[in-house]
């Protein structure tokens, strides 16, 4: 994750130190937000999201050792402890109540940087989930990926256990390019053929089905060097 992505919420009740780490941050491509206290600091949680809490330990009212466990039962935001307490069973005490890092006061801007930056390196990012559609039209083909089933009109297409085969594998991954030694793989694993002629020969006869004109496949494409594509509408 880079700074530019990042969303920051400093926790601390000394409005000259929320005000320097804001700006520190800022210029350093961070976007931040600021809480005064832990109740201000719960309001604002409770309608946004961050991608680090940098939390301090010592304030008035509930302290950040309070905050850091309540908020480590509920959420799975990184949380670092700023303190001016830097003794050993200080810091225990902070990673016991769930602190991904414990910073004592004072320090140079430039480490608390690297910590965050240590910190959100670590922090798994997410996949974006590949839709597939339910369905893929070729002109006046129309295959179901749910069933499996390929489609003109009306009209149900008989295919072969292992044209069915190839269509799942083309159809998990709409125009991007399979591989022949993929689709031999893919193949022997359902029992079907393995040889990469016998492949040749299966794209020959499943383009029967679903290209108008067979000898100048639209849909089922060739991709030199990199094997087959299926190329829906």
């Amino acid at each position: 994750m880079s700074a530019d992505d990042a969303h920051i919420l400093i926790v601390d009740d000394d409005e000259r130190i929320r005000g320097l780490l804001q700006k520190f941050l800022m210029r350093n491509g961070f976007l931040v937000s600021t809480a005064r206290d832990a109740a201000h600091a719960r309001r604002i949680l409770s309608g946004l999201e961050f991608d680090l809490i940098v939390l301090d330990v010592m304030m008035p009212g509930e302290d950040g050792m309070s905050l850091c466990r309540d908020l480590r039962a509920r959420l799975g935001t990184p949380i670092m402890l700023l303190t001016a307490k830097g003794e050993t069973s200080d810091r225990i005490a902070g990673l016991e109540a769930g602190a991904d890092d414990y910073l004592a006061k004072p320090f140079e801007p430039k480490e608390l940087l690297l910590r965050i930056n240590a910190i959100l390196r670590r922090v798994p990012q997410a996949v974006p989930a590949v839709v597939v559609p339910k369905s893929l039209n070729m002109g006046p083909f129309r295959y179901d990926v749910d069933r499996g089933e390929l489609w003109k009109g009306d009209d149900l297409i008989r295919l072969t256990a292992t044209e069915s085969q190839l269509m799942k594998i083309f159809s998990a991954k709409p125009s991007e390019p399979v591989s022949r030694g993929t689709l031999v793989e893919e193949l022997s694993r359902s029992g079907g053929q393995t040889q990469e002629r016998a492949v040749d020969v299966q794209i020959t006869r499943l383009r029967r089905k679903i290209e108008v004109d067979p000898k100048q496949p639209r849909y089922l494409q060739t991709v030199r060097g990199s094997g087959y594509m299926l190329q829906p509408d």
